[in-house]
């Protein structure tokens, strides 16, 4: 068995105990130069928090353990591909690479809306197909919070 697959077990088996626990049937790991740096299990009804998925769980935990909100060299290893929340959160966490068992199909099967949301952002946003309402209304004020971050000679870029 190689190591990815070796991770890609782990993330299955938090999955499987997370169910177990009355909670989704997701699990990621990350992992940088074969440590695990941080894992996760989906707690969005535990915590009644909806991004608490797992990999957004997992990578919550690593950032704490590096003690950095960049993971740069790791990877995700996920037992259902992440929908388009955890894309995103593993783009801004700078992970190297996102790796996962399941995919969407399987998690739309067991009742799951991932698909939809995948398909949600491949429309326009003016498409009629976002259920939610998206307004821009550009004030005098919109720009001073840049305006401040770029005044910041100190600021902590990311």
């Amino acid at each position: 068995m190689n190591d990815g697959q070796m991770w890609l077990d782990r993330a299955v088996d938090l999955a499987v105990e997370n169910v177990a626990l009355d909670g989704g049937p997701f699990g990621a790991v990350i992992v940088r130069d074969g440590v695990v740096l941080g894992e996760g299990a989906n707690r969005v009804t535990a915590d009644l928090d909806p991004t608490a998925h797992a990999e957004v769980v997992a990578i919550r935990n690593a950032c704490w353990q590096v003690g950095d909100f960049a993971l740069v060299g790791a990877t995700i290893y996920a037992s259902c591909e992440p929908c388009p929340l955890c894309l995103a959160s593993s783009l801004w966490a700078r992970l190297d690479a996102v790796v996962f068992a399941a995919d969407r199909h399987a998690a739309a099967a067991a009742g799951f809306d991932d698909a939809v949301f995948h398909a949600l952002f491949d429309a326009a946003p003016d498409s009629g197909a976002w259920p939610l309402r998206r307004e821009h209304h550009p004030t005098a004020r919109s720009e001073e919070p840049f305006d401040a971050w770029r005044a910041r000679l100190d600021r902590n870029a990311y």
